[in-house]
């Protein structure tokens, strides 16, 4: 079977590039698919994580990072002509490869992917919630573009094959439809699996330096109980746009002896089996792939309950904190809990390895083979 796969680029360090590598990986040296690549922002730069030679890679060179600065209607218009492009060069591409599924990781061409008469199935896959859009709580025209997308959306996901999306939560959201498939991100341990050993008096937080990981939120959290803890510190990986901000914010509360920001790491499970918490400050997620890799390596994680992610992954006061959506206070004092807490951090870490169980990587690939196969109506 050859399957495709669309998305921006390879090589940011997100969530979405992660799973990617792990379910190509799982295709091409597991099972033996053929499975291409197509990216149309990577221009020659090295992919952030691993995929196996098997793997073909084709990048369009649209380069729409070249336009998200201009004006609306700028953007607007340049966006139209960079939308042509792109679905000439990928029409072009996908009638040569003649592949059995395509899919798009929902970033560009789930527009009119479903449109290219190429004699595939394609399949439209979601990472974040569906009303990711609106959630960046965006102002003035912006925010009835955003609006005006998201009712777009709800059309197009009903031309592909299938649509999947990572929660229970999220699929009540759009609707019960025939085509719309729950299949939440798996994770891997690596052959250096150890468990957390709590070695470092240390709380983690990984992921991109931008809004939507509510940065912010964590470090005023931070704030308010760094004095009762004054062996720990705040680990923070992750690049992005709102280093500089983040870093200002650490300095004004005078909290550059217990906070780093550090670059993201590939080894990232060796961060987590040093560490004694993991805390998930995001305003909004899709099923965070942090937390599972977390419980993963048996500690306990504590997050906002944003729409869709945490309550599909945290059972509250069991393997973890739920805080209610924006209240740092309660955030400050559930870390502050765990911290002062050994017994329950290790109670809680056991608790979070059972479940992360759940989403067991090779249980997780079988439902998406098992897509695969029933639209091409192959038996298994």
């Amino acid at each position: 079977m050859k399957i495709v796969y669309c998305i921006p680029s390879l090589y940011n360090s997100g969530g979405m590039e992660r799973v990617l590598s792990n379910k190509a990986n799982y295709l091409a040296d597991i099972r033996g698919s053929e499975v291409v690549i197509i990216t149309t922002e990577q221009q020659h730069r090295k992919p952030f994580f691993h995929f196996s030679e098997k793997i073909i890679f084709y990048d369009l060179s649209i380069n729409y990072t070249a336009i998200q600065k201009y004006s609306v209607l700028k953007r607007f218009y340049w966006e139209l002509l960079y939308k042509k492009k792109h679905k000439k060069k990928l029409s072009c591409l996908l009638k040569k490869l003649h592949a059995d599924i395509v899919i798009s990781m929902f970033a560009g061409e789930e527009y009119f992917l479903y449109r290219i008469n190429d004699g595939s199935k394609k399949v439209l896959e979601i990472h974040f919630s569906k009303y990711f859009r609106e959630q960046r709580n965006r102002k003035g025209i912006w925010k009835g573009i955003d609006w005006f997308k998201s009712h777009v959306d709800e059309y197009i996901v009903r031309q592909y094959a299938a649509f999947v999306v990572l929660t229970n939560e999220d699929k009540s959201y759009w609707g019960d439809w025939p085509n719309i498939h729950v299949i939440p991100n798996g994770y891997t341990k690596m052959e250096n699996g150890e468990l957390s050993n709590e070695r470092k008096k240390q709380i983690v937080a990984v992921g991109r330096l931008v809004e939507q990981k509510g940065y912010d939120r964590l470090i005023a959290a931070w704030n308010l109980i760094a004095l009762q803890l004054p062996d720990w510190k705040l680990q923070i990986y992750g690049e992005g746009e709102l280093y500089d901000e983040l870093l200002e914010m650490v300095e004004s509360y005078k909290l550059l002896d217990s906070v780093e920001i550090n670059a993201p790491v590939r080894d990232i499970h060796l961060v987590y089996q040093s560490s004694a918490i993991l805390v998930m400050s995001s305003r909004y997620e899709g099923l965070s792939m942090v937390l599972i890799e977390a419980m993963n390596y048996g500690l306990p994680v504590i997050a906002f309950s944003s729409p869709c992610g945490p309550k599909d992954i945290i059972s509250d006061g069991i393997d973890g904190f739920l805080v209610p959506d924006g209240d740092i206070h309660l955030l400050a004092e559930k870390i502050l809990l765990l911290a002062q807490n050994k017994k329950l951090r290790i109670q809680m870490g056991k608790s979070a390895l059972i479940k992360a169980q759940v989403f067991s990587f090779d249980k997780i690939m079988k439902e998406w083979e098992k897509l695969f196969f029933s639209l091409c109506s192959v038996s298994l």
